[in-house]
C-alpha cells in the first residue's frame, strides 16, 4: 500500500503538510487552501503554485507544491478586475 502526502513549499524553503492536492497556477492562502476570485480584500497574503514535484519512497509518495508570493499590485488588480 502506498500513501500520498501533500506539502506546500514556501519561498523561504519552509514546508507544511496539507490535506489535499492543489493545481499549477492555483492561488492559495497562507495555509495552502485554494482562494476563489474575486478576492474579498487585497490585504491578505496570497501565494501561487508555480511548480509541482514528486518524490517516491518506499510505501510513500510525497507531492510538493512550490509556492511564490503574489505581489500586492497584482492582488489589487485581481480584486478590481473581477
Amino acid at each position: 500500500m502506498t500513501y500520498t502526502t501533500y506539502c506546500v513549499v514556501y519561498p523561504e524553503g519552509d514546508m507544511q503538510e496539507i490535506p489535499h492536492p492543489i493545481k499549477i497556477n492555483q492561488l492559495t492562502d497562507l495555509n495552502g487552501y485554494p482562494l476563489s476570485l474575486p478576492l474579498s480584500t487585497s490585504k491578505m497574503i496570497v501565494f501561487r503554485v508555480y511548480k509541482i514535484s514528486t518524490r517516491e519512497e518506499r510505501g510513500e509518495t510525497k507531492v510538493f507544491h512550490h509556492l511564490e508570493l503574489v505581489p500586492v499590485p497584482e492582488i489589487e488588480d485581481m480584486q478590481r478586475s473581477l
